[in-house]
């Protein structure tokens, strides 16, 4: 894997928690509603709906905001039909991004997030020009006093895990996604609680911005895309300052 960290990922999901509760909440019900809406309540029968509970669970969720969530999801009645879209971009410093989105309008979500891409020096990229830079991974991290680094090691690639790297702050485990929940388990079985657990989109090659005059551009075209409501997530190869161990 490129040497890029989620460390910065995580540290910037939690601040932004303080900062913008309503907001994050808002986007987490929002995607339980359409996990329990197309898959069911049941997260041990639905896959995304399990997923986004751990995201939940990241983000200190409550629990009653997650259970009126899926029941809004399953309550029956007429409800939008949404659709999940992945957008291919090139940013600033020809850093690449994948914005993947949950839209009830396909039309003015394209026309909404060309907008913010033309206003934050953005563009559309051709299909499969930033897919190619990033590979589907089951992705942990667990903060360095959750746990010891041999013993963590061993129950990880044990359980199936592909990668393993520690650094100051803690611990990475990557994993192929279809091995994802298993080695989740088994870490949890084991008392140690994961600071984040995802299957997400790792970039096999990075962008080093070293100076904050060129991380910049680069970071508000990704937090101006991260607040528009139909989007869910922004993966970037940018290695910004801070993220590296």
């Amino acid at each position: 894997m490129a040497g890029h960290s989620k460390w910065a990922k995580v540290k910037h999901f939690k601040g932004a928690i303080d900062a913008k509760r309503a907001r994050i909440f808002a986007k987490l019900s929002r995607e339980i509603a359409i996990a329990a809406k197309l898959g069911g309540g049941d997260p041990d029968l639905n896959p995304r709906l399990r997923l986004a509970l751990l995201k939940c669970r990241s983000a200190n969720m409550p629990s009653d905001n997650v259970d009126r969530a899926i029941k809004k999801g399953t309550g029956g009645g007429e409800a939008a039909t949404f659709e999940d879209l992945t957008y291919e971009v090139f940013g600033p410093q020809g850093v690449a991004l994948l914005v993947e989105c949950s839209t009830d309008n396909r039309n003015r979500t394209a026309a909404e997030i060309r907008s913010l891409l033309t206003k934050n020096g953005g563009s559309i990229a051709t299909a499969g020009a930033v897919s190619r830079l990033f590979q589907r991974k089951g992705h942990l991290i667990v903060a360095r006093d959750a746990a010891e680094e041999d013993p963590l090691m061993e129950v990880a690639l044990e359980a199936g895990a592909e990668d393993f790297k520690a650094d100051p702050r803690g611990y990475e485990i990557v994993v192929e996604p279809t091995r994802f929940e298993a080695v989740h388990r088994q870490i949890e079985a084991k008392g140690i609680r994961c600071e984040s657990a995802e299957v997400t989109y790792l970039p096999t090659l990075t962008v080093p911005l070293t100076e904050a005059a060129r991380a910049e551009p680069v970071v508000r075209l990704i937090e101006a895309l991260e607040e528009h409501d139909d989007v869910k997530e922004v993966h970037s190869n940018a290695e910004l300052p801070g993220e590296t161990a």
